[in-house]
């Protein structure tokens, strides 16, 4: 059985107990991740493609360490011009241990935290929709006052107009 499955912007192919060098993930050494962007699993010759992801099917690993690729020299030169430029690069990496490609029934994680910041999103939304009045124009501001019925708002200055909106 193997998959290839989408970890950091790469899609790879890996099976159990594969090792592999991956960009770096921001998990400790020794924690245990899961990636459920899954694109095609072999399972003793069935093949199942996604579209683009399999609904359900999870790759989980283990962290076994972060470490840095070889060395890239990039060497710039102009002929005959004197110019030459010599730069290095390091790719920072983390090396995952696949521990198990499970084809359905994988739980969805992040549909737990999605509801719990929505309450959060109400409070914020009250402090953008202030911020929001402060990037409106005066025309815009005076349109909305008259929209909601207030009296004397042509005279007012824009901080003015935030203050009374904002109420």
């Amino acid at each position: 059985m193997y998959a290839i499955v989408e970890i950091a912007g790469q899609q790879f192919k890996v099976a159990k107990d594969q090792k592999v060098f991956v960009h770096r993930l921001q998990e400790a050494e020794g924690a245990k991740v899961s990636f459920d962007k899954v694109l095609l699993l072999e399972n003793e010759g069935a093949v199942t493609v996604g579209a683009p992801a399999i609904q359900g099917a999870e790759v989980t690993a283990k962290i076994l360490g972060h470490l840095q690729g070889d060395k890239v020299i990039v060497f710039k030169k102009k002929r005959r011009k004197g110019f030459r430029k010599k730069n290095g690069h390091r790719q920072a990496l983390t090396e995952i241990q696949v521990e198990s490609i499970f084809a359905s029934g994988a739980k969805k994680a992040s549909s737990a935290k999605k509801e719990a910041p929505k309450a959060e999103k109400v409070e914020e939304s009250k402090v953008e929709a202030a911020n929001d009045l402060s990037s409106m124009t005066v025309a815009e501001l005076k349109a909305l006052a008259k929209e909601r019925g207030l009296e004397g708002y042509t005279s007012l200055k824009k901080a003015e107009l935030i203050e009374v909106l904002s109420k």
